[in-house]
């Protein structure tokens, strides 16, 4: 479910009508999170690390409230909830697009983000996940601890949804860290909702 967003009375509004005229509106981070403890709680309870932070980070960015706005036919428009369209890697070193629901519950995210993983791997191809506007691009590049990141675009296609990248997990002296790059488009937040969708996720891994 959505609902419309009253532009005329958004506090943004200048800012929406600013940054909607660029043909490249989106913004991005690099920033290295703290995986200690999730890391730790994952492999303890035989969970998919991959899937154990994958969670944490869609349930910060569903209560970062501009993460679920979409532009659509020039309106904005607030998603109750969002869901991850992740890629994933293949052992031909291939990767296929995926589509994970989202539930606050891990448990139950996990058992359906796992079907889904299974069949993309054994699939060929792109594979186009049953998506929309309510999703957040993922990667996971697990084999680079980057420090920036760019992303293929297609300007032609008007596109407002958040791309989120994981990096390498390294360990120095027992505190294990990932780069995570955020790229968000910059008509519907700035980077003080980034700040706060990190400081969330960072919050939620030390859980």
């Amino acid at each position: 479910m959505k609902q419309q967003l009253d532009i005329n009375t958004w506090a943004r509004k200048d800012h929406y009508q600013f940054f909607t005229q660029f043909e490249e509106p989106f913004f991005g981070v690099c920033v290295t999170v703290d995986c200690t403890r999730a890391y730790h709680v994952a492999k303890a309870k035989g969970y998919s690390f991959f899937l154990y932070y994958l969670h944490k980070a869609m349930v910060a960015m569903n209560e970062t409230e501009p993460f679920r706005y979409r532009i659509i036919d020039q309106q904005v428009w607030v998603y109750d909830s969002i869901d991850a369209s992740p890629t994933i890697n293949r052992p031909d070193g291939t990767f296929g697009f995926a589509y994970f629901p989202y539930h606050a519950d891990f448990e139950t995210f996990a058992a359906t983000a796992g079907e889904e993983t299974e069949r993309v791997r054994n699939s060929t191809g792109l594979v186009p996940a049953i998506s929309g506007e309510n999703v957040v691009h993922c990667s996971s590049m697990p084999w680079i601890d980057f420090t920036s990141l760019s992303h293929a675009r297609s300007f032609s296609f008007k596109d407002s949804c958040p791309k989120v990248a994981f990096g390498k997990m390294t360990d120095k002296e027992g505190k294990k860290t990932m780069p995570v790059s955020v790229h968000v488009h910059h008509a519907l937040m700035d980077g003080y909702h980034v700040g706060k969708f990190l400081e969330l996720f960072q919050s939620h891994l030390d859980i």
